[in-house]
């Protein structure tokens, strides 16, 4: 008896696995329960309260399993169980024939129940697959008594008749993340028998009788139509590249005497046509030459023309930047190439200037949401918004979007935007005539059209009305993709014409076959046995060095894995296993001698120890220097194995002669759980097999779990249709749109809607977006309501006012200050009130803080000089708790929501946190007392981590691991962009009190930011090669006998020598760097002295307030990048920051307000010159009452305060009388 109970339960789970293998799943039901009824000893059609028998009474369950009970309906099942919830505790203590209080325990024990909530959404990709969109939400109450610390079960989606299962996952809920839900995206096949109802399961793994059934309906499901998607690949003869007809366009294909068989085809359309062109076609087409033949053909008819080319990742856009730059932009061409991303920073200069820009999507979102400010500058009206000038937008001739299918991934509907407003651009420059005839442009008309293309236009494929356009737009589109399922859409989308008939009929659409690759490249999918992960990714490391071995031994090979760990335990598990065969370095290509001695040279230990096995690690974790030595060695056959993260996939190009995806899984931190790779992703690392010109055949083997190998095998080589990820960030790009003035009302809304792929989309497959169906008054009615509800939540978040009723379509729409904030500054559509809460925050803290200052008597203005600038000077407490604040509250928005918080990271979190000044928040430093107890999980927070890792990186703290390295790279790219909008939504409050004090700060945390200095830290450390004790000495060092050095402005006031004399003198040899650099880094920052003042007064008939105005005169003195030496090197810097078009300067603010409240009168910003003397004169308008009332005694004053952002200690402020 102790033999079969100790047994039982584990050889039913045994059986009970296999059924599920094998897709059983009545069966599997079956066992599951009856392992769980041994595991616990109650049967499943017991009440599941009896997990609880220490808690409630015997006389409790018998109760509620009595069939007399209720007319003969007993509480035995789970959903019954309950509905015991849905009474009062009375009701419940009749039941069970107990007291009130009786019944009440009941309740509270069924709220223990780990009760899974299920949600399923069906939606129809093809007419052949079926994704189910699967939330579910622990509904319980989370007991670590009862349920530990986490809780496990399997869900998994069955035919009505439960014959079989058509997919199954195990699942976790752990207390870390409850009560957070899970998001499963399953598809799944179907057949030409397709059955009218599924069952989603989810089931319980541990708690007997826990199991819910959601029944799926497919009744009212609207399947798209078959399409036939592919272009024939005509037997052409390859045209030579004299075709060209230009000699210096010819040079460029120097290294090939023909085009090859896509390139032919399309040739004649790319280079004697103006036709928008859509090419799908495989990784190897040649897709590149392609772009550079549109290209070749707008600057031979534009010279003054730009092509904007998108990059779908910044690593993409370095390389197409690297090679152009070395084709296009040295001789004859001498083409200017340009890169825009989160990295780069280029004078406007140097963009009005440029042939090729290389941009991400984002960047080129941000940018050309600026092109209708730029037509009212055309039209002769000021450009009120204060915006950089951009008249380069409209001499943009040519787009070329690289891997256009990512439309349908998560970033998606960013170029999804930046199309439809290309468009959109294009048709309203062609009816204005800017670009031709240089006619006055009307700029009350944006919204017109996007109306009447809403009027004259139904919402799908003759969205953009064919015969109304016209013939070419000004804007020629070119979107190079793999091939697609549908193909039709995205072209219509473009501006392609896809609905006539005729030989110009569909011309521009190309889309070919994944069987046309110039290297055939032969597939493999193999699935492997394993429940958890690691195990699972363990055994798939000698089938990789069998892989290796059969298909390229002496070849280059190249193994994807999910993550930087996994890169290192497979390069070591193939090391031992060619060890095993007595060859350690089979995969070794050159001499031991030369890898050794390039070994010494890295810093990672671990890629130090592989690539003496001729095997190379390449992850985001290793430095620049180690990265590119393994790319020259991999790319040299020096090394014939490469293990990489699968995001080198879409960055360097690596081809190789076999390709191994170990793995379809990556850890997602949001959801806690391991995901699948998108299918666009593994496509895309496929097809890295294969080397044109070097191999004749690829391979490829894809290592999935077991139950995925028929997915694969089946998916793989019929690609899923591109569907709109607009929803997504429909609010951010409608609000975008109102914000520059495309979109003025209800109706402009959905007029903008019927130009974007969605529109497209929802007409074509209308179960997929929640459309009643693709009929154009079901589709028109369903874009109104989509207007409708994105509007709702703008004005909820304060981006937008609705003048009148939202349901009225001629309800007027406009922009707030925080929804122009949210567009200018490329924010989520909830980020800007957040920011503003913290600033209002961040305001009364301040206040606060000037109060308890002039309480103390620590803070007077009296040494504020009249007319005379001194030195800007505030409190050390001061400035840290509000920098801290500004900080925190920053570190707090939606921005950071996805920075991950991997496993165990939450313990170094802490361990940093303990490590640092401020700690996890501002308490501490709020209140002055010392740091109390935090709830652990604070430190689980994204938040969190993101706070803390700004402080790591103003204090230079050492970071636990790798990835805080890149994840502070990835935060302080964001932080000056968050900054900058957090300080104008300030500028619009301006009128609050303590507003002057808190725009200062904002400068004042700018400085800290790019001086990587604390407030407590001298503004000397800031200094190139001096440290903390030549600061301190230089601090403290007598002046010739007159007071001593403090700041930064005593050193930089100084002459050159004298300085370079006192830093040799107190240095003594400890000197951190050369002399020169520290030198440079005193006199490149630009000293701003104040010659004069002027105060007007103003006062209009009509006008609703007097108004005044200081003119201010400045010089400012900055002695170039290289300082003031005029050396050789110094003017070869200067000259590469303006060929690079580096603005290379600092930011100087004049901020003028009140003495009394802080009132904010005025602000300006502007770029120090780069180098040199230069006179300034600036105006600042102020409100002449509001000055006067703030100015106190003696008729009144203002402060005005010069900051200069980039650099500490050369901040000046002055009173300026109102006389």
């Amino acid at each position: 008896r102790t033999y079969i109970a100790a047994n039982a339960g584990r050889v039913s789970r045994a059986i009970f696995e296999m059924c599920m293998k094998n897709g059983k799943a009545g069966i599997a039901l079956k066992l599951l329960r009856i392992a769980k009824c041994f595991d616990h000893r109650f049967w499943w059609f017991q009440t599941p309260l009896r997990h609880f028998e220490g808690e409630l009474r015997d006389n409790v369950f018998k109760a509620l399993e009595s069939r007399l009970l209720s007319g003969g309906r007993g509480h035995d099942s789970f959903e019954e169980t309950l509905s015991l919830l849905d009474m009062t505790p009375e009701e419940v203590g009749q039941i069970i024939r107990g007291k009130k209080d009786a019944g009440k325990t009941v309740q509270r024990m069924v709220r223990l129940l780990p009760r899974p909530e299920v949600e399923c959404k069906v939606i129809p990709i093809t007419h052949d697959v079926l994704r189910f969109k699967v939330t579910i939400r622990p509904d319980f109450n989370w007991s670590g008594r009862w349920h530990k610390g986490a809780q496990s079960y399997w869900a998994w989606i069955a035919d009505t008749d439960g014959t079989k299962i058509h997919h199954s996952e195990h699942i976790n809920f752990s207390k870390k993340n409850h009560p957070d839900s899970i998001e499963l995206d399953i598809p799944i096949p179907t057949f030409s028998s397709k059955p009218s109802h599924y069952l989603v399961y989810v089931v319980s793994d541990s708690w007997v009788g826990v199991e819910t059934v959601y029944p799926l309906s497919l009744d009212l499901m609207n399947f798209p139509k078959r399409e036939t998607p592919y272009t024939n690949l005509l037997d052409l003869t390859p045209l030579p590249t004299t075709v060209l007809e230009e000699p210096r366009y010819e040079g460029l294909f120097s290294k090939i005497e023909t085009f090859n068989p896509v390139q032919s085809q399309l040739f004649h359309v790319l280079y004697h046509t103006d036709s928008p062109v859509l090419l799908g076609a495989p990784t190897g087409s040649g897709k590149t030459f392609v772009a550079e033949i549109a290209l070749l053909r707008m600057k031979r008819l534009y010279a003054d023309g730009i092509c904007v080319y998108i990059a779908p990742l910044k690593s993409l856009a370095r390389e197409r930047l690297k090679e152009w730059k070395a084709k296009l932009g040295a001789p004859p061409l001498k083409w200017s190439i340009l890169e825009l991303s989160g990295d780069t920073r280029h004078d406007q200069r140097a963009i009005e200037k440029a042939d090729v820009l290389v941009c991400t999507p984002e960047k080129w979102d941000l940018i050309s949401r600026g092109w209708k400010s730029n037509l009212e500058s055309a039209s002769g009206k000021s450009n009120a918004g204060g915006s950089s000038k951009k008249s380069f937008i409209k001499r943009v001739r040519l787009l070329v979007i690289d891997e256009i299918h990512l439309l349908g991934e998560e970033r998606g509907a960013v170029l999804e935007a930046i199309v439809s407003r290309t468009r959109f651009i294009s048709q309203h420059l062609e009816r204005e005539g800017v670009a031709h005839a240089g006619a006055e442009a009307k700029t009350d008309d944006g919204s017109q059209l996007v109306a009447s293309a809403a009027t004259s236009a139904s919402a799908g494929a003759s969205a953009t009305g064919a015969s109304t356009l016209p013939k070419n737009e000004l804007t020629r589109i070119v979107g190079l993709s793999t091939a697609v399922a549908n193909p039709t859409d995205l072209a219509d989308w473009m501006g392609i014409d896809v609905s006539s008939k005729g030989p110009m009929a569909r011309r521009g659409l190309y889309n070919f076959r994944p069987s046309i690759r110039p290297v055939p490249t032969t597939i493999h999918v193999q699935g492997y046995p394993g429940k958890h992960y690691c195990p699972r990714m363990a055994t798939m490391n000698k089938p990789c060095y069998a892989a290796i071995k059969e298909h390229a031994p002496d070849k280059p090979s190249l193994i994807f894995v999910a993550s930087r760990r996994q890169t290192r335990l497979t390069a070591f598990d193939i090391i031992s296993y060619a060890a095993g065969d007595l060859n350690p370095k089979v995969f070794l290509g050159c001499d031991d001698a030369y890898i050794d001695a390039i070994s010494q040279t890295l810093h990672d230990e671990a890629l130090q120890h592989t690539i003496q096995f001729g095997i190379g690690l390449h992850h985001a974790g290793l430095s620049s220097h180690d990265r590119e030595i393994v790319e020259r060695l991999y790319l040299n056959g020096d090394i014939r194995v490469l293990v990489a993260t699968a995001t080198l996939a879409w960055g360097v190009n690596l081809p190789a002669r076999l390709v191994i995806v170990k793995g379809t899984e990556y850890y997602d931190g949001k959801s806690s759980r391991y995901v699948d790779y998108p299918l666009t992703d593994v496509l895309q690392m496929i097809g890295r097999a294969g080397r044109p010109g070097f191999d004749v055949e690829g391979f490829a083997v894809v290592m999935s779990e077991i139950s995925k190998k028929d997915f694969y095998k089946k998916f793989l080589f019929s690609p899923f249709p591109v569907e709109s990820c607009l929803d997504g960030r429909m609010c951010e790009n409608i609000n975008a749109e109102i914000a520059i003035g495309t979109v003025n009302s209800v109706l402009d809304v959905v007029g903008y809607l019927t130009w974007t792929f969605y529109a497209r989309r929802v007409q074509k497959n209308p179960t997929y977006y929640g459309a009643e169906s693709s009929s154009e008054e079901h589709v028109q009615d369903f874009l109104l309501s989509v207007a409708k509800e994105t509007l709702k939540k703008l004005e909820k978040e304060g981006c937008i006012k609705i003048g009148g009723d939202v349901d009225d379509v001629n309800a007027t729409v406009e922009a707030t200050s925080l929804g122009s904030a949210c567009s200018n500054y490329y924010l989520q559509y909830r980020t800007p009130k957040q920011m503003q809460f913290g600033i209002r925050q961040a305001r009364k803290i301040i206040l606060q803080q000037i109060q308890n200052e002039e309480e103390s008597g620590r803070y007077s203005k009296s040494g504020i000089g009249l007319n005379v600038a001194v030195p800007l000077q505030r409190s050390l407490r001061f400035d840290e708790i509000s920098s801290a604040w500004l900080l925190y509250a920053l570190s707090s928005t939606h921005e950071f929501d996805e920075l991950p918080v991997r496993h165990n990271e939450e313990i170094m979190n802490e361990e940093l946190s303990d490590s640092l000044m401020w700690g996890p928040d501002t308490s501490s430093l709020l209140s002055g007392q010392e740091r109390t107890y935090v709830n652990p999980e604070v430190y689980e927070d994204p938040h969190t981590k993101c706070f803390l890792l700004l402080q790591a990186h103003l204090e230079h703290a050492r970071l636990p691991i790798s990835d805080y390295v890149n994840d502070t790279k990835s935060v302080t790219e964001n932080v000056p962009r968050l900054l900058a909008a957090m300080n104008s939504i300030a500028l619009s409050d301006d009128t609050t009190e303590g507003a002057f004090e808190l725009v200062t700060q904002f400068s004042i945390a700018r400085q800290m930011l790019e001086t990587r200095t604390m407030p407590s830290e001298s503004p000397l450390s800031q200094i190139a090669g001096i440290g903390k004790e030549l600061a301190s000495r230089l601090s403290t060092k007598p002046k010739h006998g007159n007071g001593q050095i403090h700041t930064m402005r005593s050193l930089r006031e100084m002459k050159r020598d004298d300085c370079a004399n006192l830093i040799k003198k107190l240095s003594k040899g400890k000197s951190s760097g050369p002399l020169t650099k520290t030198l440079n880094s005193i006199y490149n920052a630009p000293l701003v002295t104040v010659k004069s003042s002027k105060v007007t007064f103003t006062s209009q008939k009509g006008a609703t307030e007097d108004r005044g105005t200081v003119d201010v005169e400045l010089e400012i003195n900055r002695q170039g990048g290289g300082g003031g030496g005029g050396g050789s090197g110094n003017k070869k810097n200067r000259q590469q920051q303006q060929k690079d078009g580096d603005d290379g300067g600092y930011s100087i603010a004049l901020i003028l307000g009140t003495i009394h409240n802080r009132l904010l009168l005025s602000y300006s910003s502007f770029q120090a010159p780069r180098g040199g003397t230069v006179q300034v004169k600036k105006a600042l308008d102020f409100d002449w009452a509001a000055a006067n009332e703030g100015g106190g005694e003696g008729g009144g004053a203002m402060i005005l305060r010069v900051v200069v952002e980039g650099v500490r200690g050369l901040d000046s402020e002055m009173l300026v009388p109102l006389q």
